[in-house]
C-alpha cells in the first residue's frame, strides 16, 4: 500500500467525517459532491475497511472511521499550519509562552496539546499555571488562558473551547448504603456534596439539556473546588454534581457511579483568552487548535 498516495485521500475523509456532510464537505473543498464520493470509496477499497454509512440524518462513521478521523484531523491542521508558516516573514516563534489552565485538563488535553506545540515551534519555553480561578492576563503576565464558566467583563479576545454538562455521581459504597434516589425529590434525603458555583436553587435538565427544573438541595458538606469535589465523593462523603469529563475517568474504572442518569445540571462553557485584536501570532492560534482538539476529543469519549 502506497501510503502517500493516500494522503490526499484521507484529507477529502477527515473534512466529510468531521463534517458528517458529503454536502459540507464538497463545498469546503471546492469540488462536486461525486468527486468526494468516488475519494471515501476509493479510500475504504484501499483499506478494505468501510469507514462512513449514510443516513437519512447524515453521515455516521464506522468504529473504524472514528479511529482514522482521531488519527487525522491533527494531519489536515498541521497540513494548513505548514503553509502558513511558508507564507510567514517573521521568524519561527521563541521564547517563553505562558498559559493558565483549569485543574483536570492536565493529562488528557493540556499536555498532549503543549507536547505538540513544542514539537512544531521547538524554541518556545512554555510555562503553565494550574488554576480554577479568573486570571488577568496582563495582571499576570500570561498570553492565553483557558477559563471555564461565566466571563467577566473584559476587553481580552474569547474563543469558544467546547460545552460540557454537569452529572449526578457517588461511590459505589455511598450507594449501597444509603441506595441510589430514583427521583429528583429523593436527593433531599441523601447527603450532598454542595459546591461554592452552585446557587441555592440548582438548574437541572434532561439529557437534551431542555426541560429546566430548579431544585433546592442542602448540603452536608461544602466545596469550593473540584479536586475537593471529586476526592469527598470517592470517599464515600455523598452525591456530588460535577462536570462530566472531570468525572468520567472515576466512573470508568468503578470508583464512581451516575445517580440518576436522566438529569443533568448546567453547561460549563469554555474560552480560550487572549490579548490580541488583530491578527494573532502563529503559535498562539496553534495552541488554541490543539487544545480543542484534545478537550473535544476528551469529551467525545464520554459519550462512547
Amino acid at each position: 500500500m502506497n501510503n502517500i498516495k493516500l494522503a490526499p485521500l484521507l484529507l477529502i475523509f477527515s473534512e466529510v467525517a468531521s463534517k458528517r456532510s458529503y454536502t459540507a464537505a464538497a463545498k469546503k473543498l471546492g469540488i462536486s459532491k461525486s468527486a468526494v464520493s468516488q475519494q471515501v470509496k476509493r479510500l475504504e477499497a484501499e483499506l478494505d475497511q468501510q469507514l462512513l454509512i449514510r443516513s437519512t440524518r447524515g453521515v455516521i462513521l464506522t468504529a473504524a472511521g472514528e479511529t482514522l478521523l482521531n488519527r487525522s484531523e491533527l494531519l489536515d491542521e498541521q497540513l494548513n499550519m505548514a503553509f502558513a508558516e511558508l507564507k510567514q516573514t517573521k521568524e519561527q516563534p521563541s521564547g517563553r509562552f505562558k498559559v493558565s489552565v483549569p485543574p483536570f485538563s492536565e493529562k488528557e488535553i493540556v499536555m498532549p496539546a503543549i507536547r505538540q506545540l513544542c514539537i512544531e515551534f521547538p524554541k518556545l519555553t512554555p510555562e503553565i499555571v494550574v488554576t480554577g480561578k479568573w486570571q488577568d492576563l496582563i495582571e499576570h503576565d500570561l498570553d492565553a488562558a483557558i477559563f471555564g464558566g461565566d466571563l467577566k467583563d473584559c476587553d481580552y479576545r474569547a474563543l469558544s473551547v467546547s460545552r460540557v454538562s454537569e452529572v449526578f455521581c457517588a461511590s459505589p459504597r455511598y450507594l449501597a448504603q444509603f441506595g441510589s434516589p430514583a427521583t429528583l425529590e429523593e436527593l433531599a434525603t441523601h447527603k450532598f456534596i454542595g459546591t461554592a458555583w452552585h446557587r441555592p436553587q440548582i438548574d437541572v435538565f434532561d439529557n437534551q439539556m431542555a426541560n429546566k427544573q430548579l431544585i433546592s438541595i442542602p448540603y452536608s458538606t461544602k466545596i469550593n473546588s473540584l479536586i475537593t469535589g471529586v476526592e469527598a465523593a470517592l470517599l464515600d462523603m455523598g452525591i456530588a454534581l460535577l462536570p462530566e469529563f472531570v468525572v468520567q475517568s472515576h466512573v470508568e474504572n468503578g470508583g464512581l457511579q451516575r445517580v440518576l442518569p436522566d438529569f443533568r445540571g448546567k453547561d460549563w462553557h469554555f474560552y480560550f483568552l487572549h490579548q490580541y485584536k488583530g491578527e494573532k501570532p502563529l503559535h498562539i492560534t496553534r495552541f488554541y487548535q490543539l487544545y480543542r482538539h484534545y478537550f473535544l476529543k476528551a469529551c467525545s469519549a464520554t459519550t462512547q
